[in-house]
């Protein structure tokens, strides 16, 4: 019997990759990335040279197109796989990002009346224009006493669907009513290759407020926020809900001849991107923990029980894990935090003595940084540079800085920073646990994990727990070709349970980062310190914060 392959695509914030992975190992076989031509239009719209408000982050959906006809054809010509052998294909997707569409899947700025409207466009993930609609959200669930129902998470995020198609009702009413629907572009791209209408319960639970046994919120709560959308979910979010581990819909004739692979294939929901990164980087078990480190960070862990507030979501089931349900969260801010204070902050001297000495200044301030003890420099921070997720849910808050005197050295502000996104993920952690999560190992993948021991070792230091390291780089696009593998079925040459599949299919380990008994002690008091000023700066004077952010205004 002939060796069978699936593909993985990957859709991050400014390319797609896609990779063909052999079913039998995981062997990555090639991959190949694509750029998006239109990046992200976070400061002019291209089709005018109109001026986007701040907070603005659009895609072209087109893009998401180019990258499905540049990259598929490639990986098979190139790979000499026969089309016959291929089984199946799995998406991830940044999440939300939202697409109005008419009523044949057409993004509506596709259509040439609304090619010159912004709210016609995909609204990127990190779109945070919708930030007044959501605090209207927010004021609702706390008159209602809904911070505690584990589909809102306590606080709603401008990130989400609904807040972002709440600014198109009140800012484009036109849009709004002429939108047959509003599609997460992970659900948008399996319908381009399937015409299957169904949605991934992943993106759903975790973006628009539904789950198995309840769905979406009732009539009446859409209503309470603007009579015009007390239809919302029937009206713009129809579709059957598919779980991971099934299947969405089959490669159509069309997408078939145009990607070089054999009609009638299996297609998986789309996933989150951070979630496929799951599988790709080997939990197999309730007892890990997946950690992705880059430029923001992402966490999760699996518990039987539902749980959201404090900005962790984690209140439906199957949308990771069949089976499960998963607790997500994460900074907002890491590798972006240690890149700003690299660019920023860093004294010319030191990059001197850098280059002086052969490396790079990374290498060079970490060594620096180590040299220190822990608690040494007496500096602590917060690590909320691009707001904080857990346990304020607020965009609007900012970092800082306490305890630095005239003896205090650069490294010590760059340990410092390292020390508070640390602290960061353990209050995630924390919270993880003290509702239903059992983690024993943390499972790191991300450039920060394979490129940045003294990092590692600190989080594993803070965290006291076991942190390994995948060797796989590419985590993302190999969890989503692990769930095509789901999609397939075993009578398909693919797998019928999760486990199975990520064992066989994920790669070995790159690394384990031990916690020193000494170090984790040490940390232990400053995290106390940590929270404590957390709570200062985010609860009893978070108008400081605000008020500040209105100046700069």
């Amino acid at each position: 019997m002939s060796e069978k392959y699936v593909i993985g695509l990957d859709y991050g914030t400014l390319s797609g990759r896609g990779v063909l992975v052999r079913v039998s190992d995981g062997e990555i076989l090639n991959s190949f990335v694509y750029n998006y031509p239109h990046a992200v239009m976070d400061e002019i719209l291209c089709e005018t040279g109109e001026k986007l408000p701040e907070n603005w982050a659009l895609q072209v959906p087109h893009d998401y197109v180019e990258v499905l006809d540049n990259v598929v054809p490639r990986l098979m010509a190139e790979s000499g796989v026969e089309r016959s052998d291929v089984i199946a294909i799995g998406v991830d997707f940044t999440s939300c990002t939202m697409l109005p569409v008419d009523e044949n899947n057409v993004p509506l700025c596709e259509l040439d009346e609304y090619k010159t409207c912004k709210y016609a466009y995909a609204k990127l993930w990190k779109h945070h224009g919708a930030q007044p609609e959501a605090d209207v959200i927010n004021a609702l669930l706390e008159a209602r006493g809904l911070e505690e129902d584990p589909r809102f998470g306590g606080k709603v995020s401008s990130e989400l669907m609904v807040p972002k198609a709440m600014e198109t009702l009140l800012d484009a009413p036109e849009i709004y009513e002429a939108a047959d629907e509003f599609v997460e572009a992970g659900d948008w791209l399996t319908r381009v290759l399937t015409d299957s209408n169904d949605r991934s319960c992943s993106m759903a639970g975790y973006k628009m407020w539904w789950n198995a046994l309840e769905g979406y919120p009732d009539a009446d709560f859409f209503k309470a926020l603007d009579p015009r959308l007390e239809n919302f979910t029937s009206e713009k979010l129809p579709g059957k809900l598919r779980g991971m581990g099934e299947r969405i819909g089959v490669l159509s004739k069309v997408w078939a001849d145009r990607l070089c692979l054999a009609e009638g294939i299996a297609v998986a929901p789309a996933i989150i991107d951070s979630h496929a990164g799951f599988p790709g980087s080997g939990v197999s078990r309730p007892d890990q923990m997946m950690m992705v480190l880059g430029t923001s960070s992402v966490m999760l862990a699996l518990t039987d029980q539902p749980y959201s507030r404090y900005g962790v979501m984690g209140g439906v089931r199957d949308a990771i894990v069949p089976g499960w349900y998963a607790l997500e969260s994460g900074l907002a801010c890491v590798g972006d935090l240690f890149g700003w204070y690299m660019e920023n902050m860093l004294p010319a001297s030191y990059e001197k003595q850098a280059q002086a000495e052969g490396k790079d200044v990374f290498t060079y301030l970490n060594e620096k940084a180590s040299a220190r003890k822990v608690g040494e420099g007496g500096v602590l921070a917060l690590d909320w540079f691009s707001g904080n997720k857990t346990p304020f849910v607020d965009g609007s808050l900012s970092g800082a800085l306490v305890g630095m005197n005239m003896t205090t050295r650069p490294e010590d502000i760059y340990r410092a920073m390292i020390e508070a996104t640390a602290f960061g993920t353990k209050r995630i952690v924390d919270l993880y646990e003290a509702h239903g999560a059992n983690i024993a190992e943390v499972i790191a993948s991300g450039g920060i994990a394979i490129k940045n021991p003294f990092v590692m070792q600190i989080y594993a230091d803070v965290l006291g727990k076991d942190i390994s390291v995948t060797a796989c780089d590419q985590a993302a696009a190999l969890g989503s070709a692990i769930y095509a593998t789901l999609a397939a079925g075993s009578a398909n040459g693919g797998y019928d349970d999760y486990t199975e599949a990520v064992q066989k299919m994920s790669q070995p380990m790159l690394t384990t980062y031990h916690p020193v008994e000494e170090n984790t002690a040490r940390y232990a008091k400053l995290y106390k310190l940590y929270c404590a000023l957390g709570g200062k700066m985010g609860d009893d004077v978070d108008e400081i914060m605000h008020e500040l952010r209105k100046i700069c205004d």
